[in-house]
């Protein structure tokens, strides 16, 4: 897997944008308005953070049913990984679900699985790390988070493990953005733009601002899918990846592909089809995972993208129910016990997770 680097106009983000008809996939692939979470304001704290110039904060109090018992949570000693280091073959596995800017809680579970240090250094020897997308959009450091990774992989290298990262609709979102901008694309719909459609999407201008070569490079050449150790790593919840080929390493190249030949209109398919949602969820939800699972091997499919919440059906604003913000405690294992879904909905004010795999059930 290669992974590496661009640099064009820069964007002027606006208050509001709803000049464009929007998909009707966007309606489609969850339970809130225009595939975005619901609000774009923080609620007040007691100490305002001083947030970047063009940063627009995600609301972090949406309201959930308390239900907590399909969510698995499995603790996991960083002594186990420290001790890794001196231990023959490969170290053990750990996924990361999506982060969307919010570099300081990225921080924080990286160091509570013993993964990094006080200085935010690699320092789990052999261990494997996992990335499954969506590094930027609604939180405030998108690049930061893309720097760390690009680090990260470099020192974990130099360990003798390794850290890796797949592509996730919003790294196309972004790269369409930059490369795009308000060229109109044919979104089966009416006329849409990526730059709409990502300020739509929790677009961070500041995000944009710092948008260089290199992070084009690497998000551009990031893979689709892999198996690791019996896990089928994807990010979003969708069969949408059997339409780019019928093995792991066809899908990868097509998907490189359709980004290096630069068509507006072949990047904005794969967007919208990387954006669909919940193929694994209710009747028929583990017949689709099997589906892929027969295609391109593995037992278990771990994806981010949904959130945890909508996945469990519980998001609500009923009178009386806990507005504190997602009781995510940890990965969600459903479909038969067949997917694992990795997004705990941090931009929701629900958790960052970062999970060792097998899960031991």
């Amino acid at each position: 897997m290669t992974q590496g680097a661009g640099q064009g106009p820069e964007v002027e983000r606006t208050a509001t944008l709803r000049d464009f008809r929007v998909p009707a996939y966007v309606n489609e692939t969850g339970p809130y308005d225009h595939d975005i979470h619901p609000g774009n304001a923080a609620p007040p704290l007691e100490e305002p953070l001083e947030h970047p110039d063009g940063y627009t904060p995600t609301q972090r109090d949406l309201p959930v049913i308390n239900r907590r018992g399909d969510t698995l949570q499995v603790s996991v000693d960083p002594t186990a990984v420290q001790a890794s280091v001196t231990a023959t073959g490969p170290g053990p596995l750990f996924v990361v679900g999506d982060v969307h800017g919010y570099l300081d809680d990225l921080m924080a579970a990286l160091r509570e699985k013993g993964l990094v240090d006080a200085a935010g250094n690699w320092c789990a020897g052999t261990a494997r790390l996992w990335f499954l997308g969506d590094f930027t959009d609604r939180g405030p450091d998108g690049i930061g988070v893309i720097d760390l990774v690009m680090r990260l992989s470099a020192e974990a290298a130099a360990a003798g493990g390794y850290c890796k990262a797949l592509m996730g609709n919003h790294e196309l979102l972004l790269l369409g953005a930059k490369r795009f901008g308000d060229t109109p694309v044919n979104s089966g719909a009416g006329t849409a733009t990526f730059q709409a459609a990502w300020l739509l999407n929790g677009g961070q201008k500041y995000d944009m601002d710092r948008l260089q070569d290199h992070h084009l490079q690497w998000m551009s050449r990031l893979d689709a899918m892999e198996e690791v150790d019996g896990h089928l790593l994807v990010h979003s919840d969708t069969t949408a990846y059997l339409d780019y080929g019928d093995s792991i390493e066809a899908v990868n190249d097509t998907v490189r592909e359709t980004i290096t030949r630069n068509d507006a209109d072949e990047v904005w398919d794969l967007f919208r089809k990387f954006t669909k949602r919940f193929s694994f969820r209710d009747e028929g939800g583990a017949d689709a995972v099997r589906s892929l699972l027969d295609t391109y091997g593995g037992t278990r499919i771990v994806h981010g993208h949904s959130p945890i919440p909508y996945l469990l059906g519980e998001v609500g604003s009923e009178e009386g129910e806990d507005n504190s913000g997602p009781h995510v405690e940890g990965p969600h294992v459903y479909a038969d016990g067949l997917a694992i879904a990795m997004d705990g909905g941090v931009t929701m004010a629900g958790k960052l997770l970062v999970q060792q795999l097998p899960l031991g059930i």
